[in-house]
């Protein structure tokens, strides 16, 4: 019997994903292309490209696209663009994102204190 797994948000790691980005990049001989201001200038390209998806739209314009599954492919490519550019910003950086992230958000909890923000 073969089980097959569907990876998703629930059962993938952070860095099974850097695993798989930076065999993608080493295969390719990309490491070269793969320099920190690059992919930086490459994830504000694709974050330029999903603001695309949106601009000029109003929220229930939005609200109705997202039930579009042509309209969700192309959210879902381009978020996954900018992932891939953070991953491979990561690795070349030596960045643990996954440390980064909760760090960032017990700033972001002392910066905004639940009571300032309760209505």
């Amino acid at each position: 019997m073969v089980i097959i797994v569907i990876k998703n948000d629930n059962n993938t790691r952070i860095i099974e994903l850097k695993d798989i980005v930076l065999k993608f990049i080493k295969e390719r001989n990309w490491e070269r292309y793969h320099r920190p201001k690059d992919i930086a200038v490459s994830i504000a390209i694709e974050v330029g490209e999903l603001l695309e998806l949106f601009q000029w739209k109003t929220n229930d314009e939005i609200d109705e696209l997202l039930k579009d599954q042509k309209f969700k492919d192309s959210l879902k490519d381009e978020m996954a663009d900018i992932m891939i550019y953070l991953l491979s910003l990561a690795i070349n950086t030596n960045v643990d994102i996954a440390e980064a992230v909760f760090d960032k958000m017990k700033r972001n909890e002392e910066r905004f204190p639940i009571e300032q923000f309760k209505e």
